[in-house]
């Protein structure tokens, strides 16, 4: 059986022991007796309390899942392939329905819904700081499709009360279409 919450648990577990011990991992994850929603709100509160800002945010950057990267991945070569400008890029109806835009020189990233399973059944998150790890998810298949760094910022949360989850993608390199 799929369990998201023990996928979730280890790679938490293992990002946050990446950046200090296998204490402090043990401490911010385990928590066997928390329903998902509570488990989710207490372990982004340790790890709050335990590291600064930058730091809970690398953390859960490097949490992302990396669901179904290959058929976004393909999409956005495929859309690059097929576009001479950021322009063309973002008003093709397949970048629309996966939610892509561009507006005043910037690309943005939009989600109608909240993805995450983990979420579901959160009303209403306290931070930005689960959300990060799409932010980490978008910052490795945007790099990989553009084939440079680039920037992602959370704009928007669903679970933070916004109508929609907005990112801005920003490429620190030229972008090359067609």
């Amino acid at each position: 059986m799929f369990d998201i919450r023990k996928i979730q648990e280890e790679i938490i577990y293992n990002a946050v022991k990446a950046e200090s011990n296998d204490e402090t991992a043990q401490k911010i994850v385990r928590d066997d007796q928390a329903d998902n929603p509570t488990w989710v709100k207490n372990t982004m509160k340790r790890l709050e309390h335990h590291f600064d800002e930058e730091m809970v945010k690398k953390i859960r950057r490097n949490c992302q899942c990396g669901y179904a990267m290959d058929e976004k991945y393909a999409l956005l070569k495929e859309l690059l392939a097929s576009s001479a400008n950021p322009e063309e890029f973002t008003n093709n109806e397949k970048a629309k329905s996966a939610g892509l835009s561009w507006s005043d020189n910037q690309l943005f990233l939009q989600f109608l819904f909240c993805p995450c399973p983990m979420v579901a059944e959160v009303d209403r998150l306290e931070s930005k700081t689960w959300c990060q790890c799409t932010t980490g998810y978008s910052k490795v298949l945007f790099e990989k499709a553009f084939g440079c760094e680039v920037e992602v910022e959370l704009l928007k949360s669903i679970k933070m009360g916004d109508e929609t989850c907005l990112m801005s993608i920003t490429p620190l390199e030229t972008i090359h279409f067609g």
